[in-house]
């Protein structure tokens, strides 16, 4: 087990090393300056070379992506070079943003508490609905509870994101006034616990409506087959109580697969919600991914899109160790 975690981690760096080289490269093969958008409006060429030597912009790409790297990968950072004035970028060092000069690191710090309660929110529960919907349906197949929780899926399934949020929004806040209109003030637990699930609940079931129907249709389907296996006739007939039969022989069974959709779901999420965050005017990785990728920002691009799949990637290792404990026929070689 240890020998394939170390493994695992090796190949999650390889696989963000080569995901920030196609994305520092993509970056450079557009026509944007991003001396531009350093001096402004009022560039002219002779601004734009003092810009482009002092940022290093006119060095060989390969000699700028190894600085990058090079601040990334050393425990002791790097030293950002500016205009006359030289500023300590600690590990791991992310540069710079072109459009404010803030460091990448601090942005994305700000960003990702944000993203991780909506995320985490979120998750939690379109796992609990999903999966206890898709339990109900499957012991009660073929009756109204079960033809209730497959239409609820299906609509669920086909409704959108963004008209559901912005329905939300419009009934809860606007019309209704239930709701306040959002504070990012209140994105953090410390703004207190009212004013906390106030900021979130909206948002959580913008996230959660359409995962939880997906997780309530593979719940169902994974208990009615795995009720129908042998083991479970055999447990039955040695006298089992049926509770002990579904919850720790059939569900445990059934949870396997719906593990690995939610490791990968979740690490995608952590990434950014993208539309989600923009309708509810929530300053997370999401809106800053958006915001650099319009304004060409390409150290916070780099940033954001290296968090964004070390999410995806630890999360993907965490659930391939965590099969091995739920299901015992698993075997890492």
């Amino acid at each position: 087990m240890f020998n394939y975690i170390v493994r695992r981690l090796l190949q999650m760096v390889m696989i963000l090393f080569a995901i920030s080289a196609i994305t520092f490269f993509l970056f450079w093969a557009t026509p944007a300056n991003p001396a531009l958008l350093i001096c402004g409006k009022d560039c002219n060429t002779e601004r734009i070379a003092e810009v482009n030597a002092s940022y290093g912009f006119d060095d060989p790409l390969i000699v700028q992506y190894g600085r990058y790297m090079g601040g990334l990968v050393n425990p002791g950072g790097r030293e950002l070079g500016t205009e006359g004035s030289q500023e300590h970028c600690s590990w791991p060092c992310l540069d710079r943003s072109l459009q404010n000069g803030l460091q990448v690191t601090d942005s994305i710090t700000d960003a990702i508490g944000p993203t991780f309660w909506l995320a985490t929110g979120a998750a939690v529960l379109w796992l609990v609905s999903g999966v206890l919907l898709g339990l109900i349906a499957a012991l009660r197949k073929g009756k109204w509870v079960d033809k209730l929780s497959v239409g609820l899926a299906l609509f669920g399934v086909s409704f959108p994101t963004l008209v559901l949020g912005y329905l939300l929004v419009f009934v809860f806040i606007v019309k209704g006034g239930i709701l306040p209109y959002p504070d990012q003030a209140n994105s953090s637990p410390s703004a207190g616990i009212g004013p906390f699930f106030q900021f979130y609940i909206l948002p959580w079931v913008t996230l959660a409506l359409v995962n939880a129907a997906l997780y309530t249709r593979l719940t169902r389907a994974n208990m009615i087959d795995t009720m129908n296996e042998d083991y479970i006739r055999t447990a039955r007939a040695k006298g089992l109580g049926e509770r002990k039969v579904v919850f720790k022989h059939g569900l445990r069974a059934a949870l396997t697969p719906i593990v690995t959709i939610f490791g990968l779901d979740l690490g995608a999420l952590l990434g950014g919600a993208v539309i989600t965050e923009r309708i509810f005017s929530i300053q997370g990785l999401g809106k800053l991914s958006i915001d650099s990728v319009l304004g060409n920002d390409l150290p916070v691009v780099m940033g954001v899109v290296l968090v964004a799949a070390f999410f995806v990637v630890f999360a993907n290792i965490v659930v391939d160790v965590l099969y091995a404990f739920i299901d015992p026929r698993v075997r890492l070689s």
